[in-house]
């Protein structure tokens, strides 16, 4: 097992809760709990323990949203998600990631300050169909390069046909449970769920549920204007750090 000091085991109880009660609310956004966490546990651990808790979490989220999963859309993802998925590993042995990251939140960013704006906008407001598309494809590009920003862009295909928020959340969970059952059969086949990522996991287990819970209850008050507002806020805050990184 890994060496944490008491205030570094505080840091991740922290941060598990804060990023899951976001994702409880919107849907989305627990991929910030990664990089944070990274600071302090090793990678190679983090990785098998991330997929469990994502599997965990979305497992959470789609029992409560079930019935608001919306098949047809998973199937209009999926081709050009596909796609990405290739395009993404032929991007990540020819581009600069940092350069990459950097663009990529340029454009997350800008598409949650022109959708934010939108939501103050009177009248119906159409969102061109191939925005939907691009952020499907950068969906699986994105998710291939980084392992964890995937749920950004499904967040925005789903606000560029503007689903409901129940759809929106329960969508969303469905598609990030497929994608993390995949990835841990992976790391099963190649063993890397090992006795420290496992005590991990169970040691993270009650944080993350205790935050899935916080965050539904804010889900359950948000009217579908102010639920989009928030996805946007988060979609431009989500964009900053990956301008900075280096």
């Amino acid at each position: 097992m890994i060496e944490l000091s008491v205030g570094a085991w505080l840091y991740c109880a922290v941060v598990l809760l804060a990023s899951y009660a976001l994702r409880g609310s919107t849907g989305f956004g627990g991929f910030a709990a990664m990089p944070l966490l990274a600071l302090v546990i090793p990678m190679k651990v983090l990785v098998p323990v991330w997929t469990l808790l994502t599997i965990s979490s979305s497992a959470t989220l789609f029992g409560k949203d079930r019935r608001h999963v919306s098949l047809p859309m998973i199937l209009k993802i999926l081709p050009s998600c596909t796609i990405g998925i290739l395009a993404g590993l032929w991007l990540f042995k020819t581009l600069d990631a940092a350069w990459l990251t950097r663009g990529l939140g340029l454009l997350v960013s800008a598409y949650g300050a022109h959708a934010l704006w939108q939501t103050f906008r009177s009248g119906k407001l159409e969102t061109p169909r191939a925005v939907a598309t691009l952020a499907s494809f950068l969906a699986g590009a994105v998710g291939t390069l980084f392992g964890t920003m995937a749920s950004i862009f499904f967040a925005i295909y789903m606000d560029a046909i503007r689903v409901t928020k129940e759809q929106f959340r329960g969508t969303l969970a469905a598609l990030m449970m497929t994608l993390a059952v995949v990835r841990g059969l992976g790391y099963w086949a190649v063993g890397e769920f090992g006795r420290e990522s496992l005590l991990l996991f169970a040691a993270a287990l009650p944080f993350m549920l205790a935050g899935i819970f916080i965050g539904d209850r804010i889900h359950t008050g948000l009217s579908e204007t102010a639920f989009r507002r928030t996805v946007c806020m988060v979609l431009i805050l989500s964009g900053i750090p990956l301008m900075l990184k280096g």
